[in-house]
C-alpha cells in the first residue's frame, strides 16, 4: 500500500474536487436559459473543475497508481458532495444515509488498505 499513498491521496483530493464540481454544475444548471452560456460562470467553473480532476487522475497513474486500487476512493465524491448539499443548502441527511456514508468510506478505505502489493 505504502507505493499507493500518493497516488491515493491525490484520489481524494480529486473527489473533494470533483464533487465541488457536481455543486457548480448544480449551480450552473439553474442559470441555463437565463443568459448567454459563456457568462455562466458556475457552469464553467464546474467544466474547469473537471478538467483539473481528469489531470489529477493522470498524475496518479503515471505515479503508479493502481486502478483496482485508487479508483474506489473516488466514491468519497458521493461523501463530500452529501457534506455539501448539507452545509450549502442546508439538505437534510437521514440515520440510514449516514450509515451508508460511513459503510463508503469503510469500503473505499479497504479497498486501498488490503490490495495486494
Amino acid at each position: 500500500m505504502k507505493d499507493q499513498m500518493i497516488p491515493a491521496l491525490l484520489y481524494v483530493v480529486a473527489a473533494f474536487i470533483g464533487a465541488i464540481g457536481q455543486y457548480a454544475y448544480k449551480l450552473g444548471g439553474t442559470r441555463i436559459g437565463t443568459g448567454p452560456i459563456y457568462l455562466n460562470f458556475p457552469l464553467i467553473a464546474g467544466i474547469l473543475l473537471f478538467c483539473l480532476v481528469m489531470v489529477l487522475f493522470v498524475v496518479s497513474f503515471k505515479l503508479g497508481g493502481r486502478l483496482s486500487v485508487v479508483y474506489p476512493i473516488y466514491a468519497t465524491t458521493f461523501i463530500w458532495g452529501t457534506l455539501i448539499g448539507v452545509y450549502f443548502d442546508k439538505e437534510l441527511v437521514s440515520t440510514p444515509q449516514v450509515l451508508c456514508i460511513l459503510l463508503v468510506v469503510l469500503g473505499s478505505a479497504g479497498v486501498a488498505f488490503f490490495a495486494p502489493e
